[in-house]
């Protein structure tokens, strides 16, 4: 048996988790459980008679209109579903940072070295979204664009290798030749 520890209501379903009245979190209760012991101590007998009590009615006394009574709407009775979970949506951003980054490497990284800094930051973030997508799939996706970024950042830095190795060669020869 439950008890929800707000409204104080009982449940005697055991799948159940959750107050269907005000949503809080449901106690167990151990053994049998009754409500604590009234006492009902007997009207005190007066020492005043009706008649000498005081009264506060003079002749022309202000008496305030009574009072409307609203009736409460009540709650239909009987089991309500919980809400539905909060449903996260899924995350592709550091995937997508990746393949920009990877992109402004290949095209605008080749002024003034600037692909230098961001190819392997998307090298990186692609290799993180990856590891982040394995990890939880339901949660991160966007593989295509991590792989996009990876490879588009290693492609310059591979362009950048291939450049030096050149230059290097040419220096070489330019100066053997001179021997």
């Amino acid at each position: 048996m439950k008890r929800c520890p707000t409204c104080n209501q009982q449940f005697t379903d055991e799948w159940l988790t959750f107050c269907t009245h005000d949503g809080t979190s449901l106690i167990e209760i151990r053994g049998p459980v009754e409500p604590p012991p009234t006492f009902a101590y007997p009207p005190i007998p007066p020492t005043v008679s009706r008649s000498e009590e005081p009264t506060l009615d003079f002749p022309d006394a202000y008496t305030p209109p009574p009072v409307p009574v609203i009736a409460q709407p009540t709650s239909p009775s009987g089991w309500q579903p919980p809400p539905p979970p909060f449903i996260a949506a899924q995350q592709q951003s550091m995937a997508a940072a990746s393949l920009v980054l990877g992109i402004i490497s290949v095209t605008l990284g080749w002024c003034c070295s600037f692909g230098l800094l961001t190819a392997p930051v998307a090298i990186a973030l692609g290799i993180a979204a990856l590891v982040q997508i394995k990890n939880n799939p339901s949660r991160y996706t966007g593989k295509g664009l991590a792989i996009g970024g990876i490879a588009t950042g290693g492609l310059y830095i591979a362009f950048l290798l291939l450049l030096i190795v050149i230059y290097g060669m040419a220096i070489l020869a330019g100066g053997l030749s001179s021997l």
